[in-house]
């Protein structure tokens, strides 16, 4: 390919960016940054992170800022990616020019569509126990988790404007709870500090425990690339994009430190590295019984964001899939008013609430599926970054509305910290097995349907990629 043509569709790249005929662009700065942060906070990540206290410590603070510095170099990488192939189809979209189109396929739904399946219903279950053990009897048995998924799908159908103020509403009330519990259980405002929990009893900063912890850490800033597949619909994208991300897990890192430290003033770090329900330990423990009505909002706001942000992306993931022919063209379809893939938001809600009937009487279950669940989503982060190397190596002298800053630094050490993470995600030996097993099977799986979609519907070769300008060509 001619470096005339690579310039030309690197404008056309930042051009399209700019405008396009299929969505309407109606997400702003603070729209996106709500995204970024709606799904990364959810109810399992809270649970993760004080459990994870509970085991380091104040040594938490280590493996915390380094899964930071890996979700940095995931967001420089999607940012850079998202630009250059400004499309819903995210990143499916990049790593068909990048590797091809199995890969393509693997990525998107091992990491993305899977996960949603799992982790979402595993977070409507998580906020319908909770539910009921603050207020027994109240609510009907899943009613809370059905409830909400039914909620959303109809809002969702609706279109992003409406998506859009439900997600800074709820982003807005998740980020100022969890500060406000912070700050106020450092600060012994509600109930005086009980006596007798030593905040360093675990602190041990550089052992091989705590740095393990690394692998857990990454759960809390996974999910901020979920504003790509909306770049059709963003605002001045080439600005928003990238700093909605970083701004995102900027402000993640910050509030869940201090969300960590607040608890371990309040409850033996034993009883939160043990708890399944460590939020609600601490929230009862430092704020009594008005504890249990902001742990009942704040998991509600959270669940109910973490929703709204899957059904709003993954669908227009699919779309743009079924838009190059790797998905059924039904995907594609968006209704007149509102431009909302329609059945793909309904297809989404579909295969959430399937798990939701089978494990609604195991709920030990719901944390083994979370983790294998991340493994492929860690996976896609790898192949995230190997796209934009694929890529740099195949179209240098593309023009790209974002460069990832001391290329290929940021891609070697977040391909490195995810294999890292990829290795220590079991939390016991004990469980490695039913993880990896789990995760294993899933992927099997995909694969599987993958390589038939590909060889027979789609007639490709599984790793041939595609020109870039049929990826940049409007539709």
């Amino acid at each position: 390919m001619s470096e005339n043509f690579t310039a030309r569709a690197g404008e056309s790249s930042a051009s399209s960016a700019k405008s396009t005929g299929r969505f309407n662009r109606t997400l702003g700065l603070a729209a996106l940054l709500a995204v970024a942060v709606g799904l990364v906070v959810s109810q399992g990540v809270m649970v993760l992170m004080l459990q994870g206290a509970g085991m380091a410590g104040l040594g938490f603070i280590i493996p915390l800022a380094l899964g930071y510095i890996l979700a940095l170099t995931y967001i420089s990488s999607f940012s850079e990616l998202s630009l250059m192939i400004p499309k819903a189809g995210g990143l499916g979209s990049y790593t068909e020019v990048a590797l091809g189109h199995f890969p393509a396929i693997l990525a998107v739904f091992s990491g993305y569509v899977v996960v949603t399946m799992f982790a979402v219903s595993a977070e409507l279950l998580l906020v319908d126990y909770i539910i009921n053990k603050i207020y027994p009897g109240i609510f009907p048995q899943y009613s809370v988790g059905f409830g909400l998924l039914a909620l959303f799908t109809l809002l969702n159908l609706k279109g992003l404007d409406m998506f859009a103020k439900l997600q800074s509403v709820l982003a807005l009330v998740m980020v100022i709870l969890l500060l406000a519990m912070g700050l106020s259980a450092v600060g012994g405002v509600v109930v005086p500090k009980p006596e007798g929990i030593e905040l360093t009893a675990n602190w041990n900063a550089m052992g091989t425990e705590v740095i393990t912890l690394v692998a857990l850490a990454i759960w809390g800033f996974v999910g901020a690339e979920f504003v790509c597949p909306l770049v059709e619909n963003a605002e001045q994208p080439e600005r928003n994009i990238p700093r909605s991300m970083t701004i995102g897990v900027t402000l993640i890192f910050a509030t869940i430190a201090i969300y960590c430290l607040g608890a371990l003033y309040y409850v033996p770090a034993e009883q939160l590295a043990s708890s399944s329900l460590p939020h609600y330990d601490f929230a009862k423990a430092a704020f009594g019984e008005v504890g249990l009505v902001l742990i009942a909002v704040l998991s509600v706001a959270a669940t109910c964001s973490t929703v709204n942000t899957c059904l709003a992306s993954i669908p227009r993931m699919l779309y743009g899939m079924a838009q190059n022919g790797q998905v059924f063209p039904q995907f594609k379809i968006l209704s007149k008013g509102t431009q909302t893939p329609w059945v793909a938001v309904l297809f989404v809600a579909a295969i959430t609430g399937v798990p939701m009937v089978l494990l609604a009487d195991q709920p030990e279950s719901i944390g083994l599926l979370l983790i294998s669940a991340a493994i492929a989503w860690l996976l896609a982060y790898i192949i995230t970054h190997i796209n934009v190397i694929a890529l740099r190596r195949r179209y240098p002298n593309i023009a790209r509305p974002y460069k990832t800053p001391f290329y290929p630094l940021p891609q070697i050490i977040g391909i490195a910290g995810m294999l890292y993470a990829l290795i220590y995600a079991s939390p016991s030996a004990e469980l490695s097995a039913q993880i990896y097993g789990a995760a294993g099977i899933v992927l099997a799986v995909v694969a599987v349907i993958a390589i038939f979609w590909v060889k027979v519907v789609m007639k490709k070769n599984l790793f041939s990629p595609e020109p870039i300008e049929k990826a940049l060509e409007a539709e």
